[in-house]
This record gives structure tokens, C-alpha cells and sequence, in this order.
């Protein structure tokens, strides 16, 4: 007899092919089966409702109470369907046993987070005051970085980095070599923000290693990955072609609808699907991971390839294999939700409004194996 079963409905698992009707069975905080006709201690009717791995947001900022930008999660969690929140370098080398002690460990979701190169992490971000962390050099200590990552290995999925006019303005392209640098020596991958330039989109595309993730992937003119004719930059195909993650990162500047339907119409999908949700952004245009999520679908995405990028390859991005898949033996982790039918406007980080005949929407939370949330 398993703990909890969900039954009748329409499991989508993009890691295993699965798309149909079943029920999925946990026991011990892991998925234990998926077939037909299963029984449990719990049961849960699920039928007309979608039944996928546990939701992995790439790219958020729940440091709550912690740095300016921050948002908690276990709201996020409940409303959104998100298992997986992987904090996208809100803390620095300074501030991160907070982010743990306070934060991650007591959360009742699982947080998982990018170490910031930037000793204080982003810590002017709001709406009156907002000051880069890699703009003063003076804050980035590479031996305090590569310490704290190494003592927190058990957490640190690898190094945040932000360059841009707006984020390292005069030090330019100098802290994601520093980022480099300390994530060679640790091991770990690289997570970079890029927005306005400089530097350049080919500088810092030219620098990124196989398994590093570019964040803000279809960001709007300038540092857009399309050319104003709509083709795929040269540079960002070989970036693909040499291993390099594409993450939307959507967030209050970085996505835009001009720029996805060039990708697109082109066949060049994201990796990873993420809200970067922060306090800018909660409310609009990103507003949660479903959200992001529903923009694709508008595009012409189908559903499963939708969950497919912020399920599986969200876990292969951050080499967590045991995640993102409803295979027995998996962290029972699940999202049930539901498509709604109506006219829904969804708007990029530009203003451009797009209208849409569905969305996404949570219906329930399993986390470890239990009933969690019932959204």
C-alpha cells in the first residue's frame, strides 16, 4: 500500500515520455510507481488535471528579509506549483550563512542557490535605490567566494555573476573572468546576467564553458540574441553548439516577445524556462514561473515541451538528476495543474502585449512524497 496516490490524471513527463492518463503512487518521500489502478493509504482524484514532475523555477530571488530584492517563497510555492526554487545569487560570501540559517534551511521548499561573486550579493535592488554589485571591485574577493562554495557544497549549485551597464558598468567584462576563475577552481558552473552592454553579448558568450548558463537568454534589443532581421546571432549558435545553457530569466527587463518569436521561428528553444522572480517583478510582467510558463504556450510551444523546460532540463541544468522526472525512485515531488480557457493578456519587459486563449494555473503541491498544498 503506498502513502498517497494521485489518480486519473494526465501525467506529463517529458524525462520518461510519458504523456497519458495514470495515476502515480508515493512512498517514503519518493515516487514509487506510475500505471493504472494503483492504491493507497491517501488518495487524491487528480482526474482533468495535469500531473508533472515537480516545477523547478532556474532563476528567482527568495532571500526574503535578507537583501532588497527578495520574495518568499512559500507563497510563490503554493500559488505557483513550484517545488524547486534555485535562488539565483541573492547572497554573497558575506551574507549567505544568513540566507541559509534564516532562510533555505527552515523553508518547507526546496531552495537551492547560486553563491554571488559580490561578497554583500545583490544588495541595492529596489525601485528608489539600485546600485550593481559588480560595479566596485573592492567587493569582489575571489579566495571569500571560493570558500564559502566550498563549505557549502552541500547547497552551492555554482557562481552568480552580473555584467552589464547596469550591474558592473565600469569593471565591464572583468567580473565574469573573476567568476571563471573561481568557478574553475571549485568545480562548479557559472550563472550570468548579462543586460545592457557593455560588455558585448559576444564577449561574454565567447567566455562561457560548456554547462554555464546565460540567464536573460531572450532579452529585448540591446544584447538581444536575434539580429533586427530576426536571424540567430552567430555567436549564440556556437555557444549551443559548445554546450552553454540558454535560460529565459524573464524578471522586469529581460524578456521580449520580438525576440522569442525570431528564436522560435528559427527553431532555437530556451533550455530552461524561469520567472526570475524578485521584488520588481512579482507583480507584473513576470509574476511567477505559471506565468512565464503561459507565455510560451501563447508562442506556439506545445505543453509538453513547456513542462519539458522547467521540469527535466531545469534538473539537468543544475546536475541534480534525482529531480524534474516522476520516475520511481525520484524526490516525490509533483505539480498538479490546470489549463484555463479565456482571453488572458500576458506582457513582456518592454510593454509589447500579447493575447492568449490559456494559462496555466496550480491546482495542487506534492513535496516529498505528501500532500502539501491543495493551491
Amino acid at each position: 500500500m503506498y502513502d498517497l496516490v494521485l489518480k486519473g490524471g494526465r501525467v506529463i513527463d517529458p524525462a520518461q515520455g510519458v504523456d497519458r492518463v495514470a495515476d502515480v503512487a508515493f512512498a517514503a518521500g519518493r515516487v514509487a510507481a506510475l500505471g493504472d489502478g494503483l492504491a493507497g493509504t491517501r488518495t487524491r482524484d487528480v482526474s482533468g488535471k495535469i500531473v508533472t514532475p515537480g516545477l523547478i523555477d532556474l532563476h528567482t530571488h527568495v532571500y526574503w528579509g535578507g537583501t532588497s530584492l527578495g520574495v518568499a517563497a512559500e507563497p510563490l510555492a503554493r500559488s505557483g506549483a513550484v517545488t524547486t526554487f534555485v535562488d539565483a545569487g541573492s547572497a554573497g560570501p558575506g551574507n549567505f550563512p544568513g540566507f541559509r540559517a534564516h532562510v533555505i534551511e527552515p523553508s518547507p521548499v526546496r531552495i537551492l542557490p547560486y553563491l554571488n561573486l559580490s561578497y554583500p550579493g545583490i544588495f541595492a535592488f529596489s525601485r528608489t535605490v539600485m546600485v550593481g554589485e559588480s560595479e566596485d571591485l573592492r567587493l569582489l574577493d575571489t579566495r571569500e567566494c571560493v570558500r564559502v562554495a566550498h563549505e557549502n557544497r552541500d547547497l552551492v549549485l555554482g557562481i552568480k555573476v552580473r555584467v552589464g551597464r547596469g550591474t558592473s558598468n565600469e569593471t565591464g567584462i572583468m567580473p565574469l573572468e573573476m567568476a571563471i576563475e573561481v568557478a574553475e577552481e571549485l568545480g562548479m558552473p557559472v550563472m550570468a546576467h548579462l543586460d545592457f552592454p557593455p560588455p558585448a553579448r559576444r564577449d561574454v558568450l565567447d567566455l562561457l564553458r560548456p554547462g554555464d548558463v546565460l540567464t536573460h537568454c531572450f532579452r529585448p534589443f540591446p544584447n538581444a540574441p536575434s539580429t533586427a532581421d530576426g536571424r540567430v546571432r552567430d555567436e549564440v549558435l556556437a555557444a549551443r553548439a559548445k554546450g552553454v545553457i540558454f535560460d529565459i530569466g524573464h524578471g522586469a527587463g529581460s524578456f521580449g516577445f520580438k525576440t522569442a518569436r525570431a528564436m522560435l521561428a528559427h527553431g532555437f528553444l530556451p533550455d530552461v524556462i524561469s520567472s526570475d522572480v524578485h521584488i520588481l517583478s512579482i507583480d507584473g510582467p513576470a509574476f511567477d514561473l505559471l506565468t512565464t510558463m503561459s507565455k510560451f504556450l501563447c508562442l506556439g510551444l506545445d505543453l509538453p515541451t513547456v513542462i519539458r523546460l522547467a521540469t527535466v532540463n531545469a534538473a539537468k541544468a543544475i546536475g541534480r538528476p534525482e529531480l524534474g522526472t516522476l520516475a520511481p525512485g525520484a524526490v516525490g515531488d509533483a505539480s498538479i495543474l490546470e489549463i484555463r480557457s479565456g482571453r488572458y493578456e500576458f506582457l513582456d519587459a518592454i510593454g509589447e502585449s500579447v493575447e492568449g486563449t490559456e494559462r496555466l494555473a496550480a491546482s495542487g503541491v506534492v513535496l516529498g512524497g505528501k500532500w502539501w498544498h491543495p493551491a
